[in-house]
């Protein structure tokens, strides 16, 4: 018995909502008992970095189930989806999980339309339910509303948010002798966790039909040195208040010296101020970085189920209304044409060299 989780790659490593939908995933396999197995398209044999291999052993996962094509790693949903519901049958897998992502929510459409199964998207907690299938929590509404509901399949097909907090459940199970109790060790799972060893790694040739590979991405188009929206750890973002297009010279110098990429409201794409691949919102692209930084955006709720995924959230705002001011850890009210161009000098007076 088993429990699959789909990850995505982030260069050498894997993508950040990814090793989220992981946590999530050890949570649910330590609650029922079962082996957490992952699957990963990589471009070809050593292509994996042993570093991304060895940390997924601190994560609980037994197995590494690895498909070097360089034509699959470069996405082709259909044939991913083939792939897993194969391994789904031969692994006996009660769940399949992925990020809630363009990418899963595609990929898993597609093993449902072949298996037959229904697809829960956006769950924020999945726990066994007492008559059996699945207890989950999951957004709706683009985060404005909790579904409580219980799924009743034999192989339960899940995306997973984001701001899921797996680990917070599970540890809360362990305290209390419940479900999760060991999940730090997996041992139900029988899964090992040393952290000087990879995972077993098992390579699969899976078999396709002509329909699988009739979509097969052949180029990526990310902004920002190869980082892409959906990934990045820290995101700087700018609204109306930016001005013109002229106006993110600085919004792309701030992004650059934190190591992140800039992201865009509706109203800048609709302007043409900025290219529709760097929104962020409920029509463009959701976030989970550590840091998003909110330069003269409003925080339409459009745009905040974009970007709720984020760790920390900092306004820069001159209206001390705006919605995003209530969602925002941190706010600076003032003009981003003055605090904008003060954090680069302060920022750069502290960097070495």
């Amino acid at each position: 018995m088993t429990v699959l989780c789909l990850l995505e790659r982030d260069g050498d490593g894997f993508a950040g909502a990814s090793l989220r939908a992981l946590s999530f995933a050890a949570a649910a396999a330590a609650r029922v008992g079962a082996a957490l197995v992952t699957i990963v398209f990589a471009g070809g044999d050593g292509d994996l970095a042993d570093a991304a291999a060895t940390d997924l052993a601190v994560r609980g996962v037994s197995e590494l189930c690895e498909v070097p094509s360089a034509v699959l790693a470069g996405y082709a949903p259909a044939a991913w989806a083939r792939t897993l519901h194969e391994l789904m049958a031969s692994d006996g897998a009660v769940a399949v999980i992925a990020a809630a992502t363009d990418r899963g929510h595609e990929v898993l459409a597609h093993l449902g339309a072949m298996s037959g199964l229904p697809v829960a998207a956006n769950c924020v907690s999945a726990a066994p339910a007492s008559d059996g299938g699945w207890r989950l929590v999951r957004q709706r509404w683009a985060g404005s509303l909790l579904e409580d509901a219980v799924l009743d399949a034999p192989c339960a097909l899940l995306t997973v948010v984001a701001d899921a907090d797996a680990d917070a459940d599970a540890d809360a199970d362990a305290d209390a002798g419940g479900p999760g109790a060991g999940v730090a060790d997996a041992g139900a799972a029988g899964t090992r966790t040393d952290a000087g060893r990879g995972p077993l790694v098992r390579i699969l040739s899976p078999a396709f039909e002509d329909a699988d590979l009739c979509v097969v991405a052949a180029e990526s188009d990310q902004a920002g040195g190869g980082m892409s929206l959906a990934t990045a750890r820290v995101v700087v973002g700018g609204g109306r208040g930016v001005g013109g297009p002229e106006g993110f010279a600085v919004l792309e110098e701030l992004a650059s010296l934190l190591g992140g990429v800039v992201g865009v409201s509706r109203v800048v794409t609709s302007e043409g101020w900025r290219p529709h691949r760097q929104q962020v919102g409920q029509t463009g692209t959701k976030i989970s970085p550590e840091l998003y930084l909110a330069c003269g955006i409003s925080g339409a709720i459009q745009h905040m189920a974009g970007c709720l995924g984020a760790r920390h959230i900092v306004a820069v705002n001159t209206d001390p209304d705006a919605p995003i001011i209530s969602r925002a850890e941190y706010a600076v009210i003032g003009d981003l044409n003055e605090v904008l161009p003060a954090l680069v000098a302060a920022i750069r007076e502290r960097a070495p060299g």
